[in-house]
This record gives structure tokens, C-alpha cells and sequence, in this order.
């Protein structure tokens, strides 16, 4: 299955992309642009795994989406989106977890968040664990507490609470694109939410 993670064009209200209709930001792409970046340079991403904690700090909970790529194909995934130019990946973290989760989501981020893993896509399946058929993207995993209300937006279309058990799932694996049900795996092993 190949992995379809959005690049949804930029907003006027987003500080990064130039407002609709104009070229003020030199370093955004157009789509030819980025196919052709996509060709020669590794792509640097984030991907988000929400959850939520009990008051000890121990997951109960993680948050998966269920997304419809732009040809129709339905998907279990997470929060994943690339990072701009002159953006800070914590910044790139919380647009695409605002985006996917919506404004009242409300994510705990630490001013400098660290990864638990660095997930290496590529276009050949059986390179690694991961498969994007676009490209050849680095992307920095990162466990992220959320207290509000998730409300998907874009392409997401609901977001699905399991418990860390049935997220580590191989059923729910099967069903996750481009290897992220390995993905999740890792990051519920990283806050030692595997039993």
C-alpha cells in the first residue's frame, strides 16, 4: 500500500505559505517543483502519535486516524506532514497535529521535543520498514500527549481511540500505510506502554 500523506497547498494564514494566488514566499514549492525535489533530495517529515495519559503520566489511549487519500483509498495512519523551509520542527509538529486533530486538540509540546525514533521511507519496497512509492523521506517520530477535543479536519475524517494493546495491533498494522503500524509500535515501546 502506498503511502499518501497530504501537502495540502498553503493558507494566507499560514506563516510559512504565501498567501493564496501570490508567489511571496520564494521557497515554496509548486507541485512540479516538488515532484521534481521529490526525484534528488530526501524530504524531511514529522510524524505525531497522540495520546492521552492517566494522571501518572502512562498512556491510556492512542489516537489513530482514518483518512481518505486524494484517489479515493481509505487508510489508517497518523499525524505526518513535511516541514518548511525557515520552519522549526516544533512548529511543523503543531501545525500538522492542529491540522489533522484540530484547534482543541491542545498538544503538550516541551519547547524542544526529541524524537523517539528517525523513520527512513523509501521508494523501493524492502529497503527498510518503511514505504513512501513518492519518495525518499527522513522523518522525526514523536510521542505526543493531546487533553482536548479532537475534531479531524482536511483529510482526516475521524480520529479512532484505542488502547495501547489494540493500537500495537496486527490487525490494526494491516491496515496502517506505508509501515506505520511498525511506527506505532515504537513509539508505544518508547514510553513503555507495551506490556
Amino acid at each position: 500500500m502506498s503511502v499518501r500523506t497530504p501537502d495540502p497547498e498553503p493558507a494566507g494564514d499560514e506563516p510559512f505559505g504565501p498567501p493564496a494566488g501570490s508567489i511571496s514566499n520564494p521557497a515554496w514549492l509548486s507541485d512540479i517543483e516538488l515532484e521534481e525535489a521529490r526525484r534528488r533530495l530526501p524530504m524531511l517529515y514529522v510524524e505525531g502519535v497522540p495520546v492521552r495519559t492517566d494522571g501518572m503520566g502512562q498512556v491510556t489511549q492512542v489516537g489513530i486516524l482514518l483518512r481518505a487519500t486524494p484517489i479515493g483509498e481509505i487508510s489508517r495512519t497518523i499525524v505526518s506532514g513535511r516541514v518548511r523551509y525557515g520552519e522549526t520542527v516544533r512548529d511543523a509538529l503543531f501545525r500538522h497535529l492542529e491540522n489533522d486533530l484540530g484547534p482543541m486538540a491542545f498538544p503538550l509540546l516541551p519547547p524542544q521535543p526529541t524524537p523517539f525514533t528517525v523513520a527512513e521511507y523509501f521508494p523501493l519496497p524492502g529497503v527498510s520498514a518503511y514505504h513512501d512509492d513518492r519518495q525518499h523521506a527522513v522523518s522525526l517520530a514523536f510521542v505526543v500527549p493531546v487533553t482536548g477535543t479532537c475534531e479531524p479536519r482536511q483529510d482526516a475524517l475521524e480520529v479512532t481511540w484505542l488502547t495501547p494493546e489494540e493500537a500495537a495491533s496486527d490487525a490494526l498494522s494491516a491496515e496502517m500505510e506505508g509501515g506505520r503500524g511498525t511506527l506505532v509500535r515504537m513509539a508505544l515501546a518508547s514510553v513503555g506502554a507495551l506490556r
